[in-house]
């Protein structure tokens, strides 16, 4: 599977745990954040995943900063995207199942690395269940 990851200040040794894992996976990782704790722009690294997702360049997104909403909301200007902010695995299963989403996005300052590296490992094995979420899902796009 190919994922893209970016992140901002807030990530960096989320992301490296996040890498490593999907690495062992098998998974081809695109690289967009930062590898500092200096302050940068969220909304640069959002745009680079959502690219990604529009252009199917990556089959799924991860985007970190410290609440993960405003990552989100950048990442979800995007035609085709559906960021979904999650800060447990049930909810990041959720937002396969139910809503199709194809990026999650990590509030850093509020979840723990192992938290984040199981909500990714959840989201990327749990599978969009159509049927009536279809339909939902169908009306997000304007």
């Amino acid at each position: 599977m190919k994922i893209s990851i970016g992140n901002d200040h807030a990530g960096p040794e989320y992301k490296k745990a996040i890498v490593e894992m999907l690495k062992t996976k098998g998974h081809e990782v695109t690289n967009y954040g930062t590898d500092s704790i200096d302050s940068v722009d969220y909304p640069d690294f959002a745009h680079a995943v959502a690219n990604d997702i529009t252009e199917a360049k990556a089959d799924f997104g991860i985007i970190i900063c410290g609440s993960g909403n405003g990552i989100a909301m950048a990442a979800n200007k995007h035609a085709k995207v559906r960021a979904a902010l999650c800060w447990m695995k049930e909810i990041a299963a959720l937002a396969r199942q139910h809503n199709n989403a194809n990026i999650i996005s990590i509030p850093a300052r509020y979840t723990s690395i192992p938290q984040a590296v199981d909500m990714v490992d959840t989201f990327l094995n749990t599978e969009f269940e159509g049927g009536r979420h279809q339909t939902r899902v169908d009306k997000i796009s304007c």
